[in-house]
Order: structure tokens, then sequence, then C-alpha cells
């Protein structure tokens, strides 16, 4: 069996992420490293978007917002993000930069095979197994989370769809971050817009919730959205669809020595939000700086703060989904955007936090805190 002292099982965000940020601190030259995933990563299979201010792989930005829409029934806010922006990068842009970059590396190796089990220092694959000094895993197990209640578990779940249509209806420089004046139907739902010109956008209908729909009810609620907004010719282009979980399961609790869960599969998706690719870039930057001097993988995890705020919010969504509608609104109704923004990217202060906590319905937050108390 050929040996690595690294493996990572799993070539996704997180996994590639980690790895590009390995080979450009300089510190992993002379370590071999194996990557094991059974997608080869020559699709575009999804889109990231996160706000900045420009300085977050600026070359693979494929298009920017100067700013976004909340919106329901009742009102709609534009938040303008000066002078960061709302920035979105494509799947296939991102593969091909990180594996640019190590290809060039004589001792990484990415291998197209399915992992079918792992354990410390052992990687087993369909075809041959493999032995390593440390194991990084971002293969999602939700086995791990299904048969405990401590922690719910909801999923961000959605389909979208790529279009071209006729009429010029939509706003190239603002996009649609959640529009609650779909009906609810007892969920939390919300449609999600991204102009790219005035003819054409990703509209995509998204569920927080625990169980996921029948495609037909997806498309139906875009369908209608996309008659709503006055569009009566288009063309579906293409279409997405994802599901991530949402828990604040203590997956870090996994962790052995010489093995680390990452990713999805570590709890680096934010729970409350599943917002993944400025958590990657954070965890990915940590975790690299930790391999450089740290060997237990046991003492890589810290519990912040957001974590529990997360915990709360997940806690009562999965009791009272429909409470989703009223909790954002009240956060995006009259609060500074900047500092909105701030406390979903978990970069405020406790006093900062005080503010934002303020602004939500006090009631069910103080329920789910004394359940969780008690």
């Amino acid at each position: 069996m050929k040996h690595y002292d690294y493996i990572f099982t799993g070539s996704g965000l997180s996994a590639l992420m980690t790895v590009y940020k390995m080979v450009i601190s300089g510190k992993f030259d002379d370590k071999s490293i194996l990557l094991l995933d059974q997608n080869p990563k020559k699709d575009n299979d999804r889109t990231w978007c996160f706000w900045d201010d420009g300085t977050t792989f600026p070359s693979l930005v494929s298009q920017t917002w100067d700013c976004v829409l909340f919106k329901n029934e009742s009102f709609e806010r534009k938040l303008d993000l000066a002078p960061d922006s709302y920035n979105m990068i494509k799947g296939i842009d991102f593969y091909d930069f990180v594996f640019k970059a190590i290809s060039k590396e004589k001792k990484i190796t990415f291998l197209h095979e399915k992992v079918t089990g792992f354990k410390d220092g052992l990687v087993k694959t369909e075809s041959e197994n493999f032995t390593c000094d440390k194991i990084i895993n971002s293969i999602f197990d939700p086995e791990i989370i299904k048969f405990q209640n401590k922690y719910p578990l909801l999923q961000q779940h959605f389909i979208g769809w790529f279009i071209k249509c006729k009429e010029p209806v939509f706003n190239p420089n603002c996009a649609t971050f959640m529009d609650f004046s779909v009906e609810q139907k007892g969920n939390t739902r919300f449609m999600y817009v991204l102009p790219f010109s005035k003819n054409e956008a990703l509209v995509e209908y998204t569920l927080f919730s625990k169980d996921l729909l029948l495609t037909e009810e997806y498309e139906t609620e875009i369908s209608n959205y996309v008659q709503k907004l006055g569009i009566t010719e288009y063309e579906i282009v293409e279409k997405e669809h994802g599901n991530i979980p949402m828990t604040s399961y203590p997956f870090w609790k996994h962790n052995t020595k010489n093995t680390i869960h990452i990713g999805s599969a570590g709890g680096w998706t934010k729970a409350s939000t599943g917002f993944t690719f400025k958590n990657s870039v954070k965890k990915s930057k940590a975790l690299v700086e930790f391999l450089s001097h740290g060997s237990d993988f046991r003492n890589f995890h810290t519990k912040n703060k957001f974590w529990y705020y997360d915990l709360l919010l997940l806690d009562i969504l999965s009791r009272k989904n429909e409470l989703g509608f009223s909790i954002f609104s009240s956060l995006f109704k009259k609060g500074k955007p900047d500092l909105i923004l701030r406390f979903l990217d978990e970069e405020t202060t406790l006093t900062e936090d005080i503010k934002i906590i303020l602004k939500c319905p006090k009631t069910p937050f103080l329920q789910a805190l004394l359940k969780r108390i008690f």
C-alpha cells in the first residue's frame, strides 16, 4: 500500500481550499498529499456567493452586486453594501484554479476514486487501499446525527433556474437576498434572485426546513414567481439544485488525534444560514496554521458565541419553522447593513451582537434559551 503524509477523503470546497492554502504557505513542500473523490470536478455543479471588499479570490469573481434586497409582503429594503459588494464565484472556475495550482506540485496526487471507508491511518477505495499519517475528511455522513435529538437538523434545500427573458425586468446591480412574499405554508420559504443583466438571472426557490419537496413543487413556485415579475416569455438555460445541512451538532467530537472532519462533515457550514464559502476561507486558513505546528486534531476546534446563537435559532425553527419569516424580517427591517452583514459573517463584538439580537422577536429566543438551560 502506498503511504502519504496527508490524505483528503473528498475534494469539495473545504478540502480544495485547505490544499490550496497549504501550497501557497510553502510549509508543506516536503509532504506527500493525496486527494480522493468520485467526482472529477469537471462541471459547474454549484455557485458560491459572499460579501467582502473584493480581496477574496478577485480573479475568480464572475459577477458582483452593489446592493442586496430583502423583501416580504409588507415591506422591502435595499441594503447598500459599499464599500463591499456581493460576489459570485462559479464552482468550475474555483476547481480549475486550484487544480492548476496543485498540478505544479510533484508531491500532490488527485485520484478519481470513491472512498469506501477510513479509520486512523488507513483509507479504502473501491480499487485499492492507502496508508497515511493524517486523514482530512470532508465526506458528510448523515448517519452521525440521524439517531440523536439534542441538536436539531434542518436542511437548506433549493432548486434554481438560470433564465433568459424577453422583458428587461431585472436590476443587474441589486441581488434579491431573501424575498419572503411567497406563501410560507408553515415553513421558512423565500425566493433568491441573482440578476446578470436586465434579461438574465438565477431565480431560486429556497427553504429552511426538515423535509425536501418534490421537484415539481419547487418548479411550480419558481414559475409562479417569474410570472409575478411580469415575465411572459423566457428560456431556462440551466438548472441547479442543492441541499445543505443546517445543524449545530458538534462534529468535532468525532475528530481523533490523526483524523479531522472538515466542511459540512466538520460543522464548517454556518448552521443558521448555510453559508459555506467565507467560512471555508477562514477555517481552512486556521487549519493550515494549526497543521504547521500542531499534531493532535482533537485540539483544533474552539466553540464560539455564534455557535450558541445558531443553536437557539435552529431550536426555534425545528419546533416552529414558520417563525423564520418574522425573525429574518425583524433582523433586516431597520438594522444597519454593515452591522447585519458582519453579524452574519461572525465578525461582531458582543455589544454589537446585543444590538442585533434585541431587534429579533424576544419570546421564542427566551423560550429556546430556557429549554437549553433546563
